[in-house]
């Protein structure tokens, strides 16, 4: 416990440190709060605008619940056709791999004009960005189930559902949740996105309105604020993980 508190001190010296180096050198230097404002300037609009920010962060994560869970239950649908049939596996994990290689923005204008500036876009792109880590996790994660326990199950003649809830999903849990982990961080960044393409609300919609104005103080301040809830959404993650997977204290 010592140790995990002691791995946090180091970061936030080191955030401390740069963030005192960074008011320094705009004072010193006399930079224009428009081309980079000082730390103190950016709390100052943080907590001008909060309330602002708040009314925005709401549906920027509306949108990425809506995508994440999306996401979730097709990720777990297609890793289960993978792990059961190799000749899916075969020929749908390839394409996974190649959905990733094509560029983000070169989808998103394209969902704007086929779904229009509504919800549906954002969370379109949310699901395109977050399903890939989770599915391909989870995949991962049936494959390493231990071959022995794997026979057993079959010598007592449970059925596929059986293996799948009382061995599979049990063996796999920690690959989900590291998938998970990395699609809840790719989630906001993926409503952003495309809220910077279109709508009316959203921290993407607040960050451009703010940009236009050449207000990089509250630009910097929503930056802040999308830092704070990832972390606070992977350490909910992560409570919710030791909880789930109580069987294993090293988690």
């Amino acid at each position: 416990m010592r140790k995990e508190k002691n791995s946090f001190i180091y970061p936030l010296i080191t955030i401390l440190a740069a963030v005192i180096v960074w008011e320094i050198v705009v004072r010193v230097f006399k930079i224009p709060s428009y081309i980079l404002p000082g730390p103190l300037q950016v709390l100052q609009a943080f907590r001008g605008d909060f309330s602002l920010i708040m009314h925005h962060a709401g549906a920027t994560l509306w949108e990425g619940a809506v995508g994440i869970g999306i996401s979730v239950g097709l990720s777990v649908l297609i890793a289960v056709w993978m792990d059961r049939f190799p000749l899916v596996k075969k020929t749908v994990y390839p394409l996974l791999v190649i959905s990733q290689t094509v560029p983000v923005m070169a989808i998103a204008p394209l969902l704007i004009i086929w779904f229009g500036f509504g919800i549906a876009p954002k969370i379109i792109l949310v699901v395109v960005m977050c399903f890939f880590p989770i599915t391909v996790n989870l995949t991962d994660g049936f494959s390493q189930v231990d071959r022995d326990c794997l026979n057993m199950f079959r010598v007592w003649k449970a059925t596929e559902g059986q293996i799948y809830r009382h061995l599979k999903f049990p063996c796999a849990l920690p690959y989900f949740f590291s998938g998970l982990r990395i699609s809840v961080t790719w989630m906001l960044v993926a409503a952003i996105l495309s809220e910077w393409l279109g709508g009316d609300r959203g921290i993407g919609v607040y960050m451009l309105r703010a940009k236009q104005t050449y207000a990089l103080d509250k630009v910097f301040a929503a930056v802040i604020f999308v830092v704070l809830m990832s972390l606070a959404l992977i350490g909910i993650l992560n409570l919710i993980r030791r909880k789930v997977i109580y069987w294993n204290g090293t988690i």
